[in-house]
């Protein structure tokens, strides 16, 4: 794949943040890290555990060595457009990172775009929370999740907050608003 075409996945992915993420305010402190522009966005073509779990690890020591990257969304365009083998990636990824000594310091949360939570129907909005245009590992500091959340009322609520938002929006909305981020390039 050439870098024009890893270029559109994170201009995508961008729109994506942008429009769903920091517009539908489901994370509290996306907004600060897009407009300082503190996102590394990384596209990893490959589709072999090994190879994308040592690109974590590689994110990890970029951002252990850059302050000024405050989180990284690591895209996997390929290989994992089923969701229970990107689950497979996002459980091998955790361990790792406990595994590399990285537990309390980095964070993993995970977007896919057939992302179902167990509770729910595939069809249920609610699922629009965690689903991206691209199966996505966010590689997050806890450090910096801890200090947000001090000035964040209830944050035990903001899961089940934009769980409801999703669904007052609807499942077809809520669609669209992913869509969108293509623009055409789909």
């Amino acid at each position: 794949m050439n870098m024009k075409a890893n270029d559109e996945k994170v201009v995508e992915t961008q729109e994506w943040v942008q429009s769903v993420i920091v517009g539908l305010n489901f994370c509290p402190f996306a907004r600060r890290e897009v407009e300082k522009k503190s996102i590394d966005y990384r596209v990893i073509e490959n589709d072999r555990f090994e190879i994308c779990l040592e690109e974590l690890i590689i994110e990890c020591i970029k951002l252990d060595q850059n302050e000024e990257i405050e989180t990284a969304l690591l895209i996997f365009p390929n290989g994992f457009q089923k969701f229970d083998h990107f689950l497979d990636l996002y459980e091998l990824a955790d361990a790792l990172l406990i595994e590399q000594g990285y537990e309390g310091v980095y964070q993993l949360a995970s977007f896919h775009p057939g992302y179902v939570f167990a509770e729910t129907e595939e069809n249920d909005a609610a699922n629009y929370t965690n689903r991206s245009p691209y199966p996505t590992l966010h590689l997050i500091r806890e450090a910096s999740i801890e200090r947000v959340l001090e000035n964040v009322a209830n944050p035990e609520d903001i899961p089940r907050q934009n769980i409801e938002q999703a669904r007052v929006l609807g499942a077809e909305k809520m669609k669209s608003l992913l869509k969108a981020c293509f623009k055409g390039h789909h």
